[in-house]
């Protein structure tokens, strides 16, 4: 019988497995229109959901006091998974997953507007640690004009929020109620690209685009289940497994080989990011959640 800790650290190994293969799908299925995609990740990823929701909740699950705060999550949420599938096919796995990473940077920012929390210098040298790992980063994408290195930083200002929302909702909502609007917003989102012209999958493809969604809605329950079940000093660290396995399949299956700038960046980006936690766990506070979308 595994220990709640324990439990906890399987459920994050599984939500890191998850949303990594989720990108490689993303990245895989470029042939086919962001809308088109977008639509499986929304529909299949409500499945999982209803293995959650307890029964005496059936028939009036989808009713809350806090829609206006669910709005602004999905709004919030929709920019960041269309900014990070559009980063996931334009350039290599481990940059994204890489820059990704800067997320608590910009939710330790916009918890001082939002939350009006006090940042020490600690949290701001971090910050500022964060920033130089990006430019290192993407300055060769800079250079060369390729905006495209902007996508992951919105992703990172919208997962942002997201964070501070989820925060906020989840002292009175579940967890699978939240998922829930968010995987309905995100179908809602995909009727307008119709238009633009959808592709009839084949078989094996269909197949595919729907794990995509079953891996989505999956993830951010197990990645919800293992904060909720163990030490987060204990479960946070697990999620650079991201970054192990982007360069890995990266170089597999797209022959994408990160550079030497890449790896130190994202060296920086972490260490940024590690130092955000470990001052949230300093001051007990709820550490910013990671992805969810």
């Amino acid at each position: 019988m595994l220990s709640k800790n324990q439990l906890g650290f399987l459920y994050m190994f599984l939500s890191v497995c998850a949303f990594s293969a989720m990108d490689l799908i993303v990245k895989w299925s470029e042939n086919y229109p962001v809308g088109e995609v977008l639509f499986f990740r929304g529909l299949c990823g409500i499945i999982p959901l209803f293995f959650f929701i307890p029964k005496e909740r059936y028939f009036d699950f989808y009713k809350t006091s806090r829609f206006l705060l669910h709005l602004k999550r999905c709004v919030a949420g929709l920019i960041a998974i269309v900014a990070i599938f559009i980063a996931l096919r334009k350039l290599p796995l481990a940059t994204v997953v890489s820059i990704t990473f800067a997320a608590p940077i910009f939710t330790t920012i916009l918890s001082i507007f939002l939350l009006n929390e006090k940042v020490g210098l600690y949290r701001w040298l971090a910050v500022i640690v964060g920033f130089i790992g990006i430019l290192v980063i993407s300055e060769p994408g800079f250079n060369s004009l390729n905006l495209y290195y902007v996508y992951p930083i919105i992703f990172c200002l919208g997962l942002s929020y997201v964070a501070i929302a989820i925060k906020q909702l989840s002292s009175s909502e579940p967890v699978w109620l939240i998922s829930f609007y968010f995987s309905i917003s995100i179908m809602f989102l995909s009727f307008f690209t119709i238009p633009q012209g959808w592709l009839l999958p084949s078989v094996k493809d269909l197949i595919l685009l729907s794990l995509l969604g079953i891996l989505g809605g999956l993830a951010n329950l197990w990645l919800t289940q293992s904060y909720k079940l163990s030490d987060v000093s204990l479960v946070t660290p697990l999620k650079y497994l991201a970054l192990v396995f982007a360069i890995f399949f990266g170089y597999i299956i797209w022959d994408e080989i990160p550079t030497l700038k890449t790896l130190i960046g994202s060296s920086l980006v972490i260490i940024s990011s590690i130092i955000i936690f470990r001052r949230e766990i300093f001051y007990k506070k709820q550490v910013s959640i990671s992805r969810h979308e």
